[in-house]
């Protein structure tokens, strides 16, 4: 690594200090690689990623490597060394290993990529990336993202490699391309919502020139496939400072093409339709379940605060008397929400649990700020299910009044229906609501087999359940033969 001198930024040398003390941490395994392609006859270079975050002193066991070795190649030196190979990315030049290695007390696993050295690009109607290896280290990097990513370090020898000055633009955190920004997004699209997603974990700014690239180049994004963009997604969302990031693919037109609902949200407003910001009230949502999370960051609960109000520009009226409506949002938004999700291919269990959340996002208000009858809570919980927690948060994070008493008084109001749910969890068992009597027990009262009389009595026992709680089995089964004669 190069050593600071005197017109050498304080930044940069706490920096190289930071990235020397990762890398001695790794270097039993490394090294041990290192020397394996040397004594092959190819050469093994630490790169990327890996590089900056050694630099930012967050070196994790998760590291990348580029050679000049072919994947063939690759496969022939890792195999007897490695505890684990996998090929899944082998047709982009990319083979996996695992390998576990004693650093100092502790057993250290490391998941590895080794790269061959390559360049990429699009052409205008791939979804896909074209991929051809190269010979140099240099031509690698230039083909990669940003320059804090085309930093590498020469194994064993631990050359520091920064043709494009990655270790500045690291210093002064901020995002530039290693060529110009056009070509580079041109080369691979995805480069743009990475910028957000970068700007968005690692708290940087984005070079003036690549923000204007990344604008005048948005419609270039709808080449790419709907995985990679969501997989680009979820990590910004996932981040630390989401806001940031989102604002970033807002304001370029980015998400226009990829989430068309979060900018739909910025509602024009007048002097004579005063009402809130929807996308400034939904990205403070986002944050304020962000600071709710427990433990650590949770998708779902990401992604149902980001879309709870996407149903709000479809439903928009204005009022006789000036106020503005949005009446059924919720249901609209849920649907909205399905689609969307859908669209970006994320899971079914997945897309089932936000537009649940979205859909439910208002039910705590509909009860107003009287107190809860058992069955309301009942009902609550029910509907809920597994996301009752979840639901727990976002409806406190919906609340971005800058009336005190009026988000203290809502506060207040959650606060007691939590009590009620914990209350009513001693008595009965409500995350697990059934009717007293099951369906065997209601064909053999009634004296009917399996149809869709046993599906209806069933339906109202539970509807029973639900409103009174718990009943004797004499009880409910005087109940049941009671609507069993109204039938006729």
């Amino acid at each position: 690594m190069p050593n600071a001198n005197e017109d050498t930024p304080s930044a940069l040398s706490q920096a190289q200090q930071r990235a020397v003390s990762e890398l001695l941490r790794v270097a039993p395994v490394a090294d041990d690689l290192a020397r394996r392609f040397q004594e092959a006859g190819f050469s093994l270079a630490l790169v990327g990623g890996s590089v900056r975050d050694a630099l930012l002193g967050r070196l994790g066991n998760d590291l990348d490597f580029t050679t000049d070795a072919r994947p063939e190649d690759v496969l022939r030196i890792v195999r007897p060394w490695a505890d684990a190979v996998w090929e899944v990315g082998i047709a982009f030049g990319t083979v996996g290993v695992q390998k576990s290695v004693r650093v100092g007390d502790t057993e250290g696993h490391f998941q590895i990529e080794i790269t061959t050295y390559r360049s990429e690009a699009y052409d205008r109607t791939s979804r896909k990336p074209e991929v051809s290896y190269g010979d140099s280290i240099e031509e690698d990097l230039v083909r990669r993202d940003f320059t804090v990513n085309a930093m590498a370090v020469a194994l064993p020898e631990k050359e520091f490699i920064d043709p494009y000055g990655g270790l500045k633009d690291l210093a002064a955190r901020v995002l530039r391309t290693p060529g110009t920004p056009e070509e580079s997004f041109s080369d691979d699209p995805l480069r743009m919502m990475r910028a957000a997603r970068f700007a968005a974990q690692l708290d940087f700014e984005i070079a003036p020139e690549v923000v204007t690239a990344m604008t005048e180049m948005a419609g270039r994004i709808e080449i790419v496939s709907a995985e990679r963009v969501r997989d680009e997604l979820n990590k910004l969302i996932l981040s630390a400072h989401p806001r940031k990031g989102l604002a970033l693919l807002v304001d370029a037109g980015l998400a226009d093409r990829v989430l068309p609902e979060l900018p739909a949200l910025r509602l024009e407003s007048d002097e004579h339709h005063r009402h809130k910001d929807v996308y400034e009230h939904t990205l403070i949502v986002l944050e304020q379940a962000i600071a709710l999370e427990q433990d650590g960051p949770d998708l779902a609960l990401r992604l149902a605060a980001l879309l709870h109000d996407i149903g709000k520009p479809r439903t928009r009226r204005f009022e006789k008397d000036g106020r503005v409506s949005f009446h059924h949002h919720e249901v609209v938004g849920a649907k909205l929400t399905k689609k969307r999700m859908t669209a970006l291919k994320y899971s079914n269990e997945l897309v089932k649990d936000v537009s649940r959340l979205v859909e439910l996002h208002l039910r705590f208000h509909g009860y107003g700020t009287g107190e809860w009858t058992d069955s309301a809570v009942r009902r609550y919980v029910r509907d809920a299910g597994p996301l009752l927690g979840r639901l727990h948060k976002l409806t406190r994070s919906d609340c971005t009044t800058r009336n005190k008493r009026k988000a203290i008084a809502l506060s207040r109001a959650y606060d007691g229906l939590e009590e009620r749910i914990a209350q009513l969890q001693e008595q009965e068992e409500l995350g697990a609501i059934r009717p007293d009597l099951d369906g065997n027990q209601i064909m053999e009262i009634l004296g009917v087999g399996p149809g869709p009389a046993v599906g209806k009595a069933y339906k109202h026992m539970l509807e029973l359940r639900l409103e009174n709680g718990p009943m004797e089995h004499d009880e409910a089964v005087a109940a049941l033969k009671k609507w069993w004669a109204e039938q006729g």
